[in-house]
């Protein structure tokens, strides 16, 4: 089997807990082909009026991870692994903020891009501020209709990253999120993601969501009804020891569905590797 995970992060991110030496090193020693790093570009914090424990609102040292990454990649890239310099933009309206990612994109010409949602009325939805006053039907259905807000980003995108990041850490007695619950949403969102060729990303960080990952089977088999073809696997892992993590159970489960084969974005390209 070819092991793939392309969203990882290393301590470029301010959540990162394994240097990004120290990631590439292990995706090798696990034996993965395609090894993409996704650090984050937590831009939308700034509109928001969100901050780190620091008072940074968007940690990433760009340069310095673009740099380092493009090193690793002459010094590890061939044969059977691939080193794949990424970035994951949390998706914002604001156009100053959309404007700086456009820039980054221009400047760094990252070899794919996630499109992620992380912040919602204001608030990261992984944080219990989110919550406050808001029921879980009117929770996820706000977080789902930023979801589909992204998919019209005005900058090039490859993946649609862990729909249901709501969910992780949500405060309700029952969090798992359930596309019957949410249809005509999921609908819009998974079609949406089908009409632009874009990829959907099974992503296994999905503690506390009530699901071995996000989105769950139950979307998964409605996005193939609905003729999506393109996923990808990522870990999400932020310390060495999650990289790959469930990947197996994930390829089963595709497997059963109907899914052939995982995609990597690489510049441009759309590489298919069978599960």
């Amino acid at each position: 089997m070819v092991l793939t995970d392309i969203h990882t992060h290393s301590t470029y991110s301010a959540d990162g807990d394994s240097s990004l030496v120290d990631m590439v090193n292990a995706a090798r020693a696990k034996s993965v082909r395609y090894f993409g790093i996704s650090e984050h570009f937590d831009y939308d914090y700034t509109p928001a009026g969100l901050v780190y424990s620091d008072g940074s609102p968007a940690h990433i040292d760009a340069a310095a991870y673009f740099s380092e990454a493009r090193a690793l990649q002459r010094e590890h890239n061939g044969g059977q692994f691939t080193l794949l310099a990424g970035a994951e933009l949390g998706y914002t309206d604001d156009k100053g903020t959309q404007d700086r990612y456009l820039e980054v994109i221009k400047k760094y010409a990252p070899d794919f891009i996630v499109n992620s949602v992380h912040t919602c009325d204001g608030a990261d939805c992984w944080f219990g501020e989110y919550f406050g006053g808001k029921d879980k039907p009117y929770a996820y259905s706000r977080y789902l209709e930023r979801v589909l807000e992204s998919l019209s980003a005005p900058y090039d995108y490859d993946i649609v990253a862990h729909i249901g990041y709501v969910s992780r850490n949500a405060p309700y007695a029952d969090s798992k999120m359930r596309y019957e619950d949410f249809s005509e949403l999921y609908d819009a969102v998974l079609s949406g993601i089908v009409s632009r060729g874009k990829i959907l990303e099974v992503n296994t960080s999905a503690r506390g969501a009530g699901s071995l990952f996000l989105p769950d089977t139950d979307v998964l088999i409605r996005y193939y009804e609905l003729g999506g073809r393109k996923v990808s696997f990522g870990s999400d892992a932020h310390i060495t020891s999650r990289i790959c993590d469930k990947r197996a159970e994930v390829v089963s489960v595709l497997k059963s569905i109907g899914f052939g084969y995982i995609t990597i974005p690489s510049r441009g390209e759309k590489i298919k590797v069978d599960i």
